[in-house]
């Protein structure tokens, strides 16, 4: 497939997350076009427009079973990196994971697909719905779609960080409230809400935040840890207050098939938009640049790559 755009996502940066694997190329939020087909290959032709998920599900062992899909570990290959030009599709992804990319979604959408995705199962498992409070811990990328989703799902989202910039995108995204990370965040969301929030999603990676959404969550709430700190550090969790006031701890990681279709009927119904959140597109030679933006987090939201 030939790359038109490709994301650069927060995980591409983590040092811990992506060295293990190394040497690599990275890239996995991507808008594609199948250039070449091999004999075999019947559902797709040159000139189709797709967009293909790094991993996949192999669909019927007990993790994919039980909906699990993140934990499937038959499916062995990986799709290769798309900060390229063209990538060669493994067999299984052609067969499992390919998806046509609908005419109402454009190359650089296609690259929040996989990122959107990870934030619908996230708010599946939690619970959010209609009259909810739901607060964003973190305003990058995904935390911004997290604020952009649990709007459009008739949740009152309260977006919490430390960057006046992100905050100013989270009003626009859908937030009812912003608050700097900087102040005492509890404090200010129950004279904002009147309470504390019932769903908090932590979409920072800061040690400090996990303890903000430890203070920030309302009796019979759930914590969901989207991001989580690197593995050096210790997690405190106030287990005692958590037990008596019933509080559901989630972990989230990645998505399945079904968050992927939705995330794409989503992005071409117009239901959550996209676009706005582009900061920066820049061609492969300046990828650089682009990890360096990524990196330091206070002119960007989105860079996208254009081999």
């Amino acid at each position: 497939m030939k790359i038109h755009a490709c994301g650069i996502c927060g995980s591409d940066i983590v040092e811990w997350y992506r060295l293990p694997r190394a040497p690599l190329v990275q890239g996995h939020e991507i808008g594609a076009e199948v250039a070449a087909v091999g004999s075999a290959v019947e559902r797709f032709k040159p000139g189709d427009r797709v967009f293909i998920p790094p991993k996949i599900p192999c669909g019927s062992c007990v993790y994919c079973a039980n909906g699990h899909f993140p934990q499937c570990t038959e499916v062995k290959e990986r799709l290769p990196g798309a900060f390229a030009e063209y990538v060669l599709v493994p067999e299984i992804f052609v067969e499992k994971g390919t998806y046509p990319l609908p005419d109402g979604i454009s190359y650089e959408q296609s690259t929040f697909i996989e990122p959107l995705a990870c934030a619908v199962r996230a708010q599946r498992l939690a619970g959010a719905r209609k009259g909810r409070t739901v607060l964003v811990i973190g305003c990058g990328m995904s935390g911004l779609l997290h604020v952009k989703l649990a709007a459009a799902k008739g949740c009152k989202a309260i977006a919490v960080d430390v960057n006046p910039t992100k905050l100013d995108f989270a009003a626009k995204a859908g937030a009812a409230m912003v608050v700097d990370g900087s102040e005492n965040v509890a404090e200010r969301v129950i004279a904002g809400n009147g309470r504390k929030a019932d769903i908090v999603l932590l979409c920072s990676s800061a040690l400090q935040a996990v303890g903000e959404a430890w203070r920030c969550v309302d009796k019979g709430g759930t914590v969901v840890l989207f991001a989580v700190p690197g593995p050096e550090e210790q997690v405190v969790v106030p287990v005692n207050d958590f037990w008596m006031k019933e509080i559901t701890i989630l972990t989230s990681y990645y998505c399945g098939p079904p968050d992927i279709i939705e995330a794409m009927n989503l992005i071409e119904s117009g239901t959550v938009t996209v676009d706005d959140l582009i900061t920066h597109r820049l061609p492969l030679d300046d990828i650089v640049e682009g990890f360096r933006l990524v990196s330091d987090g206070r002119e960007s939201i989105k860079v996208i790559i254009k081999p």
